[in-house]
């Protein structure tokens, strides 16, 4: 393991439910660990410590403050793991690994990405994760505009985020049995055609990155979230692999792809 990387055990500050299966957490951490995790991208592996040792489960970095050295993680507690940290309570203990920093494809684009208008098409629990990035575009001096799926939650629980950085929103349904709905594809269309977008940053389940991929078709500069099975981060265990014709290999948790590419000769079965 890089050396980088160590196991922290550190302070829950703050444990909110925001709907029956979403929980927000505050974790104190060291000011090296906040400061390693501020980039976009960013994400640790967390576990309860009275679990067993590989039930490490990685969580994205929602926000960093790097002047009370507090991180925010938003977790939707689905499987065995996630139900494990939702025991912790508020001045429990949780055990941190990381820092890593792959969670984002196109990390180059949005780096470069400045004084201009950029497009963030989310839905889902992709809300969290999209909060650094939007951060990145905004102090890059770009204005933000969010299309937001809900997909099933209540509320849009990252809605008081969203007003630190001026974004403007606007909700709808974007896909219907894995196609884009007729009002999203007219709205991304139009932002694409006339609007003069810098960049297209997409946090969501494959289905959602795929289809936004060919209807952009090349035109605009893209990101979006890496949705890779992670297991050790590293690239050791092979978990992240991915297969592309040639007999290709791309351990998805180490290579920093151009999003156009994550799908180009993937093999399916």
């Amino acid at each position: 393991m890089n050396e980088d990387r160590k196991e922290f055990t550190c302070k829950i500050l703050s444990k909110k439910y925001l709907e029956t299966n979403v929980i927000s957490l505050t974790i104190l951490v060291s000011h090296k660990l906040a400061q390693d995790l501020y980039a976009a991208g960013s994400y640790v592996f967390m576990r309860n410590p009275e679990a067993i040792s590989y039930y490490d489960t990685p969580i994205s970095i929602m926000d960093v403050n790097l002047e009370e050295n507090t991180i925010k993680v938003i977790i939707e507690i689905k499987g065995i793991k996630t139900k494990s940290i939702e025991k912790l309570s508020e001045d429990e203990k949780v055990i941190i690994r990381g820092p890593y920093w792959n969670g984002v494809f196109g990390l180059k684009n949005i780096a470069k990405t400045t004084e201009g208008h950029s497009l963030v098409v989310c839905s889902g629990i992709g809300m969290a994760p999209m909060i650094p990035v939007i951060k990145k575009l905004y102090s890059n001096g770009n204005k933000v505009t969010v299309i937001l799926d809900k997909a099933g939650y209540k509320n849009i629980f990252i809605e008081e985020d969203l007003k630190k950085y001026d974004v403007e929103l606007i909700e709808c349904d974007l896909l219907v049995s894995g196609e884009f709905t007729k009002e999203a594809k007219g709205i991304i269309e139009e932002f694409i055609e006339s609007k003069s977008i810098n960049l297209i940053h997409c946090s969501g389940a494959n289905i959602l990155i795929f289809k936004l991929i060919e209807l952009n078709n090349k035109r605009i500069k893209l990101s979006c979230c890496n949705n890779a099975k992670l297991c050790c981060g590293e690239g050791v265990c092979g978990s992240c692999t991915e297969r592309y014709e040639g007999h290709k290999k791309k351990r998805l948790c180490k290579v920093q792809a151009e999003p156009n590419s994550i799908f180009e000769g993937r093999r399916l079965i």
